[in-house]
C-alpha cells in the first residue's frame, strides 16, 4: 500500500488530526524549515534547494510527493532515501496512533517525515505541499521561509474553481513565515499576494547555468532554488560561494520530469505533467525533443482531462495516443499497449509519455521488467 502513489487521494484537509499525531511524539526543532507549495514546480525546487544547501555543508531533510517507485522517495536525508530498516521502525512507531488520530495517508507520511528529521539531527528541512497550502499537513508546523512556484489551475475540487481562490489557498504558504519568495506570477495572482505578503520577494531573474533537467521553466525553479539558498546561508551563518551553489542545482535531476529513457534503438521522455498550466511550460522543451516526435502518449484521470492542450501537442508529434481513467491503476495497460503499438511500427520511435507519476512509474516498471 504504501507503495501506492495514488493513495494520497486520500486528502482529508485540516491540522486538527496533525497536531494531536504530533503532540504525541518528541521533535527537535531543526535549526531551518522551509515550506514549498506552488502547481508545478514545486518539487523540482525542492530537489535543488536541497542540493545546494547540501552542497553548502548542511545536513537535509526532504520531503516530497508523490513517490514514482518506492516510499522511500519521499524522505530523504542528505541526499539518499532513507533505508527500508529506518522505515519499517518509524511505521512501527506512528501507524497504530495515526490510525487511532484517523489520520491521512499524507498526513502519515508527513509525521514520519518529521520523525525521521529530528531523529537524523538535521540542520534544514524542506517540506512540500501536498494539496494548496492553507490545510496541508505540511504547514501543521512552523516554518521560516516559505517558497511559492508558478500557480495554475490544478486540484479544483478541493483548492477553487478559478485561479484566484486557488492561489488564495496556497498563499497560507507564507504564514509566520520571516522570508518568503515567489515565482513570477499572473498578474492578479501577483496582486493577491501581495496583499496578504507586502514583503514577498519575487524571484524574476532565471539561472544562467545549463541545467541537467531540460526546459526553460526550470530556469525559473533553479533561481527560485539559489535565492532560497542563498537566504538560508545567510541566516545559518554558512559561508558557501555561489558558484559552488550555482553547480548543485545545476546538477539537480529529478525522476519524472522530461526525464530520458533508452529502450533498445528508441528514445522515451516521461514527464508527470498532468494539466495546462505544466503542458505550457513544457511546450517550448518538447518542441525540441525532435522534430517532431513520432508519438506522445497522454494518460490522466478522468477529472485531469489534457483535452484543452490536445492542440498544442498535436503540433509536436506525428501521434498522439489519448486514455482517461477514473483508476489509474487500469490504466497500465493502455499506456502499455500504447508503448509497445509505436514501437512495433518503428523500433528507433522518439516518444513523450506524459501523465501522472503513477503513469510514469507504469513505464518506468515496464522498461525494468525487460532490461
Amino acid at each position: 500500500m504504501l507503495d501506492q502513489p495514488q493513495a494520497d487521494r486520500d486528502y482529508q484537509p485540516g491540522h486538527e488530526r496533525m497536531h494531536r499525531l504530533l503532540s504525541r511524539l518528541e521533535l527537535k526543532k531543526p535549526a531551518y524549515r522551509i515550506r514549498i507549495a506552488g502547481t508545478n514546480g514545486k518539487g523540482s525546487t525542492a530537489h535543488m534547494t536541497a542540493n545546494a544547501l547540501q552542497a553548502a555543508g548542511l545536513k537535509v531533510g526532504l520531503f516530497t510527493s508523490p513517490h514514482i517507485l518506492h516510499f522511500n522517495e519521499r524522505i530523504r536525508i542528505h541526499g539518499l532515501d532513507i533505508t527500508d530498516e529506518q522505515l519499517a521502525h518509524l511505521l512501527e512507531l506512528l501507524v497504530p496512533t495515526a490510525l487511532e488520530m484517523g489520520a491521512s495517508y499524507f498526513e502519515t507520511a508527513t509525521a514520519i517525515a518529521l520523525q525521521a528529521f529530528s531523529d537524523a539531527c538535521v540542520d534544514v528541512e524542506i517540506l512540500e505541499a501536498g494539496v494548496g497550502a492553507r490545510f496541508d499537513s505540511t504547514t501543521s508546523v512552523p516554518a521560516d521561509m516559505a517558497l511559492l512556484t508558478p500557480v495554475g489551475l490544478d486540484h479544483q475540487n478541493w483548492l477553487g474553481d478559478t485561479l484566484i481562490r486557488i492561489a488564495d489557498e496556497k498563499s497560507w504558504i507564507f504564514s509566520g513565515c520571516k522570508s518568503c519568495y515567489s515565482a513570477p506570477q499572473n498578474a492578479d495572482v501577483m496582486r493577491l499576494l501581495k496583499e496578504k505578503r507586502a514583503d514577498l520577494q519575487v524571484v524574476l531573474a532565471l539561472a544562467e547555468q545549463p541545467l541537467r533537467m531540460l526546459g526553460q521553466h526550470q530556469k525559473g525553479n533553479a533561481a527560485l532554488a539559489l535565492a532560497a539558498a542563498e537566504h538560508v546561508c545567510g541566516e545559518l551563518l554558512v559561508h558557501c560561494d555561489d558558484e559552488c551553489l550555482s553547480d548543485a542545482v545545476a546538477y539537480t535531476l529529478v525522476p519524472g520530469r522530461l526525464h530520458k529513457v533508452n529502450y533498445q534503438h528508441a528514445s522515451i521522455w516521461l514527464d508527470a505533467g498532468h494539466n495546462m498550466h505544466a503542458i505550457e511550460a513544457l511546450m517550448p522543451a518538447i518542441a525540441r525533443l525532435a522534430d517532431p516526435l513520432d508519438a506522445i502518449l497522454v494518460f490522466t484521470r478522468e477529472d485531469r482531462s489534457l483535452d484543452d492542450a490536445l492542440p498544442m501537442l498535436k503540433a509536436a508529434a506525428l501521434r498522439i495516443v489519448v486514455s482517461r481513467r477514473s483508476d489509474p491503476v487500469h490504466g497500465y495497460a493502455d499506456v502499455i499497449d500504447g508503448l509497445e503499438s509505436v514501437l512495433m511500427g518503428k523500433k528507433d520511435a522518439k516518444i513523450l509519455v506524459l501523465g501522472s507519476f503513477t503513469t510514469v512509474a507504469r513505464v518506468l516498471n515496464w522498461l525494468k521488467e525487460r532490461s
